[in-house]
């Protein structure tokens, strides 16, 4: 063959890989960590059994019997009764389930209101970023607790369980949104943002459509660590009566009722506190998963 003939032959272009796609990346990596397959596992259980388990038995929340007080585990009380002849597994699950709730809600608002406060704070500067990093410090010191008290004792009673949700959100947000202003100020500095300005872009859909999903895997690590906070949160203001109030249940007051008998029966304080142990430790492993696998500078992806 000539050298022309070889000059004009036609040139195999090389084989361009497929792109990789991050969803796929990303559940592969999940499902490759065992402790956040043991915590999605105890996740889902959990919640059959907060949302299923009043189904399965005789006993609604308020029901008393008055022949079976303060008795052990039995065929018909699975996990005993308390002094005033309730049953425990119904008081139970009900109890896990408006904690399940309240952690979920907590965590999505707090969030969104960190994302929201960070991410303009950081695009906008000057003014807007001082005033909402002052409301952001002067959140940090106060004695939240002492505080969330004082409010829960006033307001939750009249408003219900989502007084509550609102005030423990509103105490969840500072640190989350310094980390998101931190990374708006790298970010807002990047070739297509100044390409979205010049082309008019306005600011708040440069936020939420290029700033805040750039950052979605901190976000949604924050967001899964964020409802075992909550729900602890939750339970230590039920415990001292300032959370949930009746007729609403949560944990936190199950366990209040039965810590004057964590000695004498038990059986009234062990099952709800194990419930509430079991749920954080879920929690937290998700949450931990997430982070190393979302976060690309995490301890455990550097090792």
């Amino acid at each position: 063959m000539s050298t022309t003939e070889e000059s004009t032959a036609p040139v195999q272009a090389p084989t361009v890989p497929p792109a990789p796609n991050r969803l796929k990346d990303i559940a592969r990596q999940l499902l490759g960590t065992p402790r956040v397959i043991v915590g999605l596992a105890l996740l889902v259980l959990l919640a059959a059994f907060a949302f299923a388990g009043p189904l399965l038995t005789a006993w609604d929340v308020g029901g008393r019997d008055f022949s079976a007080m303060l008795e052990g585990p039995s065929p018909e009380h699975w996990m005993g009764t308390n002094r005033t002849g309730q049953d425990i597994f119904t008081q139970a699950t009900a109890g896990l389930q408006k904690s399940l709730l309240i952690g979920l809600l907590v965590a999505v608002i707090s969030t969104g209101v960190a994302a929201a406060v960070g991410a303009f704070a950081g695009y906008f500067g000057g003014v807007t970023d001082k005033g909402l990093m002052w409301i952001a410090d002067l959140a940090l010191v106060l004695p939240n607790f002492v505080i969330l008290a004082i409010l829960s004792r006033h307001f939750v009673g009249q408003g219900g369980w989502l007084i509550l949700v609102i005030l423990l959100a509103a105490f969840s947000w500072m640190v989350t949104s310094k980390m998101v202003r931190g990374l708006t100020i790298s970010l807002r500095e990047r070739e297509y943002i100044h390409a979205a300005r010049f082309m008019g872009v306005p600011s708040y859909r440069i936020i939420l459509r290029h700033i805040l999903p750039n950052m979605s895997s901190l976000l949604i690590a924050d967001a899964t660590i964020m409802v075992s906070a909550a729900i602890i949160g939750e339970t230590a203001l039920s415990y001292f009566g300032l959370g949930v109030q009746s007729p609403d249940i949560s944990l936190g007051m199950v366990i209040a009722e039965g810590s004057s008998f964590a000695t004498t029966a038990p059986w009234v304080f062990a099952f709800p506190t194990a419930l509430l142990v079991v749920m954080v430790l879920a929690v937290n492993m998700v949450g931990d998963g997430l982070r190393d696998v979302l976060d690309p500078y995490s301890k455990s992806r550097r090792s």
